[in-house]
């Protein structure tokens, strides 16, 4: 028996998340079925990001234990042949067994990218939101640094009963622009459900003019989510990357 880990890329337009349900399919059903018709076992993976619908992904981790004779490092390829266009297997590797993707200490990587322009741009309408207004996005930076460091996040997550802490540390938080493409990059070592999309809604809320940067540091100490703006849709929003701290690679 090995544990491999996946890193997986995907584009989450067609899915109804990462996660298993009953209403639609979904990124892990894809990944279950094919492992389990490749290798002949009940294939079910765990993932450590279960991604929203119509959320997109350069580096999300999987892990799955299989007895198959096909090398760890070559599961990437022979996946790959077997998988759709939008799903694809960046990079696989062992692991010991007891290794678990969502109890290790990680930092992960976020972008969301908006159009901002009068128009829409129909070649980016599935990784992009778009924005028609003016934004200021000078402020949005200024916004954006009371959102750095430990903070209890508890006003940008929309459900947090089943979570220990709200507790999250952003360690950095940028807003670039150029052209007509915004592109919003939050690295932290854990996001609560719907937290950078949150996020995201308020600091539009201060480019748009309703907010003042300094609004956002009293969202946060409201600790009250209906305190903070919308939660952005989800096509502008890609896990770029999760960093594991101990890579305790086989």
């Amino acid at each position: 028996m090995k544990r491999v880990r996946l890193t997986v890329a995907y584009d989450g337009t067609d899915y109804c998340g990462w996660q298993v349900q009953p209403n639609g399919i979904t990124i892990e059903e894809v990944l279950n079925k094919t492992l389990s018709e490749m290798t002949g076992e009940d294939i079910r993976i765990i993932g450590a990001s279960r991604t929203d619908s119509g959320v997109h992904a350069r580096g999300n981790i999987a892990v799955f234990d299989t007895e198959s004779p096909i090398p760890a490092t070559r599961m990437a390829y022979a996946l790959g042949r077997r998988l759709p266009e939008d799903i694809v297997i960046v990079k696989s590797e062992e692991v010991p067994l007891d290794w678990h993707p969502r109890y290790q200490d990680c930092m992960k990587t976020y972008e969301y990218h908006i159009w901002n322009a009068e128009v829409p741009n129909p070649i980016k309408r599935h990784t992009t939101y778009h924005v028609s207004y003016c934004l200021d996005v000078d402020k949005m930076q200024k916004a954006a640094q009371y959102l750095v460091g430990e903070h209890d996040f508890v006003s940008f997550c929309s459900i947090h009963k089943n979570v220990k802490t709200t507790v999250r540390t952003i360690y950095e938080l940028t807003i670039e622009k150029k052209d007509e493409e915004l592109v919003i990059r939050i690295r932290g070592n854990g996001f609560l459900y719907n937290m950078v999309r949150i996020m995201v809604g308020t600091l539009l809320r201060v480019g748009r003019g309703f907010y003042t940067p300094e609004q956002v540091k009293e969202i946060l100490e409201a600790k009250n989510r209906e305190a903070a703006g919308v939660t952005a849709p989800p096509q502008g929003l890609i896990l770029l990357s999760i960093q594991y701290e101990d890579k305790k690679v086989i």
